[in-house]
């Protein structure tokens, strides 16, 4: 109890003094009269030294409408539970899932490339060897995927042995694959504009164009404070059009995803390919923050044009949101 109440008086007794300090502008203001107080600062008027709207404690306010914060930072892991152990002569059977998840790997090397020690719950042991490739072998017959398995000692304890195994489903060849109608929804907003976002994006971009075919289709719609077509659905043969529209991509504005999703669903369908690969790739960095955006409407939205067969792709960029 003791500790508590002391806790308390430290709490006030810091906000008493937020409130009490002075900036260097509190004591200009004091010559000038109510009637001829000057507006408020814009945010990037405002020198660095100095707040506006603060909070109890001196702090800048980004929860503001319409003010981006780059201290915003929502990421987190969900806690791993290290499996117990079981005998096999009590439990013979084991499952394990065949999706291949490999994000782990690049996310550890993100944080010790940033000097910071990655979280415990951040290492996903699975991810991080499926991040590599094995010359497994292809299936042959009639079978769907091939098994490989090994065994070896744990090296940080030889009396355990690990098991690997291995499974190779069939190769496609990307020369056979349908045709595609692929419509680009890209996050333009002022928080995309730091290297590992948009620029980052155009990148993988001019990397995708290189492998497109001249039957299949590309269209680039954005969205920041509005939603627009910046290149109508293209021909993978113009090459140099659909780079030209990628380098012209520049970062600014608030967050109508709502509006620039379903135009981007819009022009899909206005290029329907039967029976081919007609997808709506989003790109962004968080969430819709300006428009009808709720979680309702658009998973109605999604689920009914996937069943048109139009179907969406969603491609995360940056950190801190996850």
């Amino acid at each position: 109890m003791r500790n508590l109440i002391v806790a308390l008086l430290a709490m006030l007794a810091l906000g008493h003094l937020a409130c009490t300090l002075k900036s260097p502008r509190q004591d200009a203001d004091k010559t000038r009269t109510a009637s001829s107080r000057p507006s408020p600062l814009l945010a990037s008027e405002i020198p660095r030294h100095q707040f506006a709207l603060t909070d109890a404690v001196g702090g800048t306010r980004y929860d503001l409408p319409g003010r981006y914060n780059p201290n915003f930072n929502t990421e987190s892991y969900a806690h791993i539970v290290e499996n117990a152990f079981l005998g096999v002569a009590s439990s013979p059977l084991s499952t394990f899932s065949i999706d291949v998840d490999r994000a782990s790997y690049s996310n550890i090397r993100r944080f010790i490339n940033g000097g910071q020690r990655p979280p415990i719950d951040a290492v996903r042991i699975e991810e991080m060897i499926n991040y590599f490739s094995f010359d497994y072998p292809d299936p042959d017959g009639d079978h769907p995927f091939s098994v490989t398995t090994e065994v070896s000692n744990a090296p940080w304890n030889p009396v355990h042995q690990l098991v690997r195994i291995g499974i190779q489903g069939s190769r496609v060849d990307t020369k056979n694959l349908p045709p595609s109608n692929l419509v680009f929804l890209i996050d333009v907003s002022g928080s995309m504009q730091s290297p590992d976002k948009l620029p980052l994006l155009k990148a993988s971009c001019r990397m995708l164009v290189k492998e497109l075919r001249p039957e299949d289709r590309v269209a680039i719609v954005v969205y920041a404070g509005a939603a627009g077509l910046v290149l109508p659905s293209t021909s993978g043969e113009e090459k140099d059009t659909i780079l030209d529209a990628i380098e012209a991509l520049e970062a600014g504005g608030s967050t109508a995803g709502g509006a620039g999703i379903k135009l981007a669903y819009d022009v899909a369908r206005e290029n329907h390919i039967a029976s081919g690969n007609n997808r709506v790739i989003l790109a962004t960095d968080g969430d819709f923050n300006i428009g009808a955006s709720s979680d309702g409407e658009m998973v109605r939205l999604i689920e009914d044009k996937r069943e048109q067969g139009t179907f969406l792709t969603v491609l995360g960029f940056g950190t801190g949101k996850t």
